[in-house]
Formats: C-alpha cells, structure tokens, sequence
C-alpha cells in the first residue's frame, strides 16, 4: 500500500462578478459602450459625467476638471448605488492645435479633465475598492506611447495618465488591481468637434466601442490575485501605433 499523500488540488480561479461600475464620461462613446457591457455582463452601471447617459442609468452630473466636485459627485453616487466595485476613467478632451495657437485656460483643462479628473475620481474611490479589492481601470490613448504635433495638451495628459497608473499599480499591489487600457481610435464623436485637418481621413480604420468596451470587461473578470496591468486595443489597420 502506497503511503504517498495526496497531492492537494489547486484552488480553481473563479472570475469575478462584475458588481457596481463607476464610469466616466459614460454618456457618450467608449463610456456609453461600457454601460452597455456592464449590463450585459449582469453589473450595475453608474455614470459620473457633464450630462445624462441613456434612461435608467445612474447618474451624477460633474465637472472632471475641479477636483474638488469630483470628489462630491463620487459620495452622491455611493449614496445612489452603493460603494464601487470597479471604476473606469472614461472621460477625456482635447484641443488640437499648436502650443501657441491654444489659450492657456483651454489647454490647461484638457489636462485637469483626463489627468487630475482620473485621479480625484479614483482617489475618491479608493477606500471602497480597498474594502472589496475591487479594480481600477485607467483609460489612456496610443497617444500615451508617442508624442504627435498639434497635440501637446492630450499627449501630456495621456502621458500623465500612463505614468498613474503604472505608479498606482506598483502602490496598491495586493490590495487592488490596476489596469491601463490603452485604446486606438474609435467610431466615436470625439473627432466630431475637430477642424477637418484634424479628423480621420476617409478611410481610416476605426474600432467599435463596444469591441473595446468588450476588452474592459475581461479585465474585470479577472479572478482576485490575477491582474490585466496593461492593454492594447485597436482596429486592427490603426496607424497610431507601433
């Protein structure tokens, strides 16, 4: 008779449930596809952005570039919903144009919506995601990798956002996970505003939202003590990146 002990079986990874999803900016574009994916994947979405998502979503209504409000918006939608078991930093603008051509006020906010408004949001949320080591999803650009011209404002703030996140992982390692999502250009109205110098050409290959939102939701699955630290999702013709 063998008096070999068994070997112990390996805990099976258990993907998580989605929960309670904070998202910016998720009236509009990759937000709003996110709302969708949240849904679909059995989650509660609850949106913090200028203006109202779709009927039935919770909502709070925010200025990213004052911190201070992002910090309110955030405590009125926990007394909404209930505390945060992920939170994705959707929102963003830009100004394009020459460093020069750009106004100061203008410039400067496009760095306090998509940097400091992503961090006074996840900062606000923080303690809630500690308390259930829920997951952050920070969401940068392809223009977090490389600098182009007549883009300085966004390229600084993308830049910023990387750099976060890279730091915010290494912070809370063990505690909660940390994912920068780094998209391509998307069939969104982001360019809508742009002069036309500025927009994608014609025949510029452009991915779904929903595709990237997809993305998104795999981060979050991922079992406690597994981590998606950085991603990369794009058209598979995008000229932005490598």
């Amino acid at each position: 008779m063998s008096t070999t002990s068994p070997t112990p079986a390996r805990p099976v990874a258990v993907p998580r449930e989605i929960g309670t999803v904070f998202i910016t900016g998720g009236s509009s574009g990759l937000g709003a596809a996110l709302v969708d994916a949240v849904e679909a994947a059995g989650g509660t979405p609850a949106v913090l952005d200028r203006v109202p998502p779709r009927e039935g979503v919770a909502f709070v209504q925010v200025d990213l570039a004052d911190s201070a409000d992002a910090a309110r918006a955030v405590t009125e939608l926990v007394e909404q919903v209930g505390p945060p078991s992920a939170v994705v930093t959707a929102a963003g603008t830009d100004a394009c144009g020459g460093l020069l051509d750009i106004d100061v006020e203008t410039w400067e906010r496009v760095v306090r919506v998509n940097l400091f408004g992503t961090v006074a949001v996840v900062r606000a949320c923080l303690p809630h995601l500690e308390a259930s080591r829920g997951t952050v999803v920070t969401v940068g650009s392809t223009l977090s990798l490389r600098g182009f011209g007549d883009a300085t404002a966004y390229c600084a703030s993308k830049y910023g956002v990387r750099g976060f996140s890279h730091a915010l992982a290494a912070e809370l390692k063990g505690r909660v996970g940390v994912t920068l999502l780094i998209p391509g250009g998307m069939r969104t109205a982001f360019f809508d505003d742009r002069a036309e110098q500025y927009k994608p050409g014609p025949d510029a290959d452009l991915n779904d939202p929903a595709s990237t939102a997809a993305a998104v939701i795999s981060a979050l699955r991922q079992p406690v003590g597994s981590e998606i630290r950085e991603m990369l999702v794009m058209a598979s013709g995008e000229s932005s990146w490598p």
